[in-house]
Order: structure tokens, then sequence, then C-alpha cells
């Protein structure tokens, strides 16, 4: 029964011959992102997808929760990674009317607890942002190890924030001149590209940035593609497809959505999925293997591909595919980072008083 007498975890609390447990810290989001450099989160999420691959994360499926009125989800993800200092949980949320109240339309917190007492020892309310910056980065992690060796044109499909903190994500990773972007509404568009324009990521790459007026066009001249909608029937066909580019798809992460034509999984030469379990369940391969275009046994995971690149891309003509549904050992690597480089500012001894 909860809360009896006899039960050691209920009164832990209440016994005064027990030790007091401290009250974690919480740090809001500009703090958090003072601490979060680029280069190392690309890093530590790829590293992340190799323990994945090798079997010493313990992933538990995704919570989902789903709301009408007014349209909503929540995303609950949470893991450990063996013989490590924490384990996470992250609550991510999208309410979609928020804009038309003047707020947005994500908020989060990802809570780390001690794997060797389960004590609260931080909370990191970063409002969906360590979500979005560690989604980015698995769309970098996947073009270093699956785009062709160079890339004239990227194409981007979507107008969302997770569309442009993925193409500030690749100027890491990728070298190329120009980016082009596509969305339904051309005001939209118009916007995402001023805002991309003042990236200091953006000019830091000297990277030029203009409307595709059809997915056709972006297509036809992208050999690097990331789709980053909500859809839910394919924005990306197959036949639009040339030979030689890489497709990153980001918004299949729940029930019902769709950005690829299922034959395009097909045609590709690679499927490579962030979760192989996750992405069968409601990623792009769902929809593949339902239509029979693929199989399970056709699927592997991109911490494989970065463990054996032979597994991956090995020719510049090759179609390939990835399915990022995004997995929780990124929110464990993304909040380890955090609380590493937060002990480390701690650290440093402060300048003398003059």
């Amino acid at each position: 029964m909860a809360g009896h007498l006899d039960d050691p975890v209920s009164c832990a609390a209440t016994d005064p011959s027990r030790p007091r447990q401290t009250v974690p810290d919480v740090l809001a989001l500009d703090e958090i992102q003072s601490l979060l450099d680029t280069d190392r989160l690309i890093n530590e999420i790829e590293t992340g997808f190799v323990l994945y691959s090798q079997g010493k994360v313990t992933v538990p499926p995704v919570g989902f929760l789903h709301f009408d009125d007014p349209p909503g989800d929540v995303h609950i993800k949470y893991g450990s990674i063996t013989d490590d200092e924490h384990w996470v949980m992250k609550i991510a949320s999208g309410f979609y009317d928020n804009p038309s109240l003047g707020i947005s339309p994500s908020d989060g917190v990802i809570l780390v607890f001690s794997q060797r007492t389960g004590a609260l020892e931080l909370v990191l309310h970063d409002r969906c942002w360590l979500t979005d910056m560690r989604t980015a980065a698995a769309g970098a992690v996947a073009a270093r190890h699956l785009a062709p060796s160079r890339v004239e044109h990227v194409g981007v499909i979507g107008t969302g924030v997770q569309a442009r903190m993925q193409l500030e994500m690749l100027c890491s990773v990728v070298e190329t001149d120009s980016a082009m972007v596509w969305g339904r509404d051309p005001a939209r568009v118009r916007a995402m590209i001023e805002d991309l324009t003042e990236s200091p990521a953006i000019q830091a790459a000297s990277l030029t940035v203009h409307a595709a007026e059809t997915v056709d066009e972006l297509a036809d001249k992208s050999r690097l593609i990331v789709t980053a909608t909500s859809a839910r029937a394919p924005v990306l066909l197959a036949d639009q497809v040339r030979p030689g580019t890489h497709i990153t798809a980001m918004g299949s992460d729940d029930d019902g959505k769709q950005e690829l034509e299922a034959a395009l999984l097909g045609r590709a030469d690679r499927v490579v999925a962030d979760s192989v379990v996750q992405c069968s369940a409601y990623g792009e391969c769902l929809h593949a293997i339902a239509s029979g275009d693929i199989t399970e046994a056709d699927i592997v995971e991109l911490g494989a591909v970065v463990a054996n690149p032979s597994l991956g891309r090995t020719s510049n003509d090759q179609i390939t595919v990835a399915d990022l549904t995004g997995v929780a050992v990124q929110d464990i690597q993304i909040a380890k980072m955090v609380a590493q480089v937060r002990r480390q500012v701690a650290r440093r001894p402060s300048s003398p008083e003059r």
C-alpha cells in the first residue's frame, strides 16, 4: 500500500535520522544556452547513437499525449546509458495554436537524476530548446556520414524552427555555398530566409539562401535534402529525387505523420534509422514497410553506420535516406553535456579583484 509505515521509500522523506536530500538546481533557458557548444554537441550526439546501436542504452517506449482542443502533443522520453553518471527524463510539448496567442508553441523540461542514488540533481527548464538542438545535431550527424562528398545546394523543405536549425547545424559538417527553402506558405519562406541571413552560423559559412519555387526545383538541384515538417502526406516523392542525393527526414516523430513517399525508401540504396524499433513503429520506415517497399531487415541504424562507414554511403551516385524519430539517448547526451560544462565553469577560479 502506498505510504505504508514499513515502506522505506515513503519513510525516507520523514525519518529525521535519514540525511536530508538537497534541492536540485534549476537552470533557465538563458543559462543553458550559454553552456552549449555546437561542434561538441554534434560529437556527443554521434557518440550517443553508437552507444545506442551497441546495446549500451536503455530506452523504454516513448510516451505520447495528444490533445484536440486546442491541438497539441506531448512527448515523454527517458533512458540511461550503462555505467553512466546520470539517467534522464525529457518532457517536450507542442501546442500549435500558441502563436496566435503570442506565445511559443513549444515548452519542455529535462530532469537529470543520479544513476547511483536516484536523486534528482538538475532541472533544465529549456522550453524545448535542447530538444530542438539535439534534433538538429542528429541531422548533422546523418549528413556527416551519409551525404555525398560535395553538396552544391542544400534543400530544406519546411519553414519552422527545426528547418532553420537544421540548416544552421549543417554548416558545421557540410561544405556548400547555397541553400534553398520550400514551404507551402511563401510568406513564411520569405520570413525564414530573412531570419537566416542574420544567423551567425549562416554568415560564418558565407551561405546564400533563396526560395525554391517548387519541390521539383529543390529536388532537382539539391544533393542534400532535409524535410522538417508536420506533414501527414508525402511532400517528397520518389521520382523527384536524383541519384546521388541524401535525404534526412525529421518530421515523422508520431503516429500518422509522413514526409516521404514510401517508394522513395524502396528506391534508396541505403535506409538508415536512428532507431529501427522506433522508425518501424511511427517513422518513415513504418509506411515503407507497410507498403512492402522495404522490410525491417533493409534498415541499418545510424550508430552502426558511424561505427562502420561501409554500412552507409559507398558511392556518390547512391540515394540514401535517414529516418530520424528522436531517441532518448540524444536527450541524455545533451543533458550530460550541459551538466558537465556547468561543473567545469563553476570550478574555474574567479578573476582577482582589482
